[in-house]
């Protein structure tokens, strides 16, 4: 008898820290933190596909490019047309103000996915 597999729905917030938690691990694999979070590596991948940066974090912890294909979005580096220096400068200004405020709230988000993914890795006895 073949059971139905019950669809889950993620948050995108959920989603995001699941990407964010790939890319800031040392040596962490697609199948290590799906497993650790319980999703399908599928899943994951498709995640990765549309809210990664395309960088993970090697073993030794620095920064290397990921194997994985990352679409990246090119319109926050588009020139405008008309836009004079200062209105360049003033837009840059405000959306490094909105990117600050993002790393600020996804570290948080990661050290609380982190703190979440040891414990229940911590409690799975196979």
């Amino acid at each position: 008898m073949i059971q139905d597999m019950a669809r889950k729905n993620y948050s995108e917030e959920f989603r995001r820290q699941a990407v964010d938690l790939y890319e800031s691990t040392p040596g962490a694999t697609v199948r290590g933190i799906a497993g650790d979070l319980g999703v399908v590596r599928g899943t994951l991948r498709a995640w990765l596909e549309a809210y990664g940066t395309g960088k993970e974090t090697a073993a030794d912890g620095t920064l290397a490019r990921s194997p994985l294909q990352v679409k990246v979005a090119t319109a926050a580096r588009e020139p405008r047309d008309g836009e004079t220096p200062e209105q360049k400068v003033a837009r840059l200004e405000a959306r490094v103000r909105e990117l600050e405020v993002e790393t600020t709230k996804l570290v948080t988000e990661r050290e609380i996915l982190q703190k979440a993914a040891k414990h229940f890795a911590g409690q799975t006895r196979w």
